[in-house]
């Protein structure tokens, strides 16, 4: 049963858990709006052919134990600054709480440099993948209004359409992270380890599962779990793989073609299960 005093709780974690994204957004959309204000054709045309080498940049920067450089990265590929293959190597290499967690623990920071060498390693491979499906398929993103239909106009500068696209987005993740936070008090972690077929072979396509939940507490349980014994570290991989922070629903939120979403959910999901059931084999 919820008590006062929990949803008290629940409501203080996903403010700060919200505030948390406020720098890394706000930089987001004032670089986008420089982009779109002050930018040429031909240094939007430059800016987007540095892609190629978007996903070793995306792997290793996301890999920075943060979880506000997802949810930049989905609004830049909302934008159309980056290509699939850049955002699905942040996504895939992007670690926030699992880090800090393991570091408490023995076996944990045992596991780290291994952990951390596994998501960049799956997140280069898989976006370069991508970006060479999608050339040779020819393929191509426009850059869109980010302002369109938000009342923003020429004259207001960049400052404040990119408070208003924060706010607006902010509202957005705080509404999503009280929903889940309040989700995973009721569920309980010792359900959660049941729901991931604890012992099973086919864990890490479960835990892969509950890794596409957006929010930060996903990370914290399956690595709990983990360090439990509950999950083995195959499995582990395969859900901090599929969760990318809030990026997945800051991604939901701000781009426009929903076929383009779900290929990506779909494409995240499938890398990370495999790539842990991969690792859980050998290990």
């Amino acid at each position: 049963m919820f008590s006062w005093d929990l949803i008290l709780d629940i409501v203080l974690d996903a403010l700060l858990d919200t505030l948390k994204l406020l720098p890394f957004l706000f930089a987001a959309y004032l670089l986008m709006e420089a982009a779109e204000h002050r930018l040429s054709e031909k240094m939007e045309a430059r800016l987007q052919s540095m892609g190629k080498l978007g996903p070793l940049v995306g792997a290793l920067l996301g890999c920075v134990p943060q979880c506000g450089f997802s949810s930049a990265a989905s609004n830049f590929y909302a934008a159309g600054l980056i290509s699939r293959g850049t955002l699905l190597a942040v996504f895939l290499s992007t670690s926030d709480e699992a880090v800090p967690l393991m570091i408490g623990s023995p076996e944990g920071r045992r596991m780290i440099p291994l952990l951390l060498l596994s998501k960049v390693t799956v997140g280069i491979a898989a976006g370069f993948a991508v970006d060479l499906i999608l050339r040779k398929r020819g393929s191509q993103r426009q850059l869109f209004d980010l302002c369109e239909n938000c009342g923003c106009d020429e004259e207001s500068g960049i400052l404040h359409p990119a408070l208003w696209h924060t706010g607006h987005i902010l509202l957005f993740i705080f509404g999503i992270n009280l929903l889940l936070n309040g989700a995973i008090e009721l569920l309980g972690q010792e359900r959660i380890a049941s729901i991931l077929l604890s012992g099973s072979a086919l864990q890490p396509f479960a835990a892969a599962l509950v890794g596409l939940i957006p929010n930060c507490a996903a990370s914290v349980t399956l690595t709990q779990l983990f360090l439990a014994g509950s999950l083995s570290f195959g499995a582990c991989l395969a859900g901090l793989c599929s969760n990318a922070g809030l990026g997945l629903a800051v991604l939901l939120r701000m781009n426009r073609s929903k076929r383009e979403n779900l290929q990506i959910v779909v494409t995240l999901y499938l890398v990370s299960a495999l790539f842990g059931l991969a690792l859980q084999l050998l290990l």
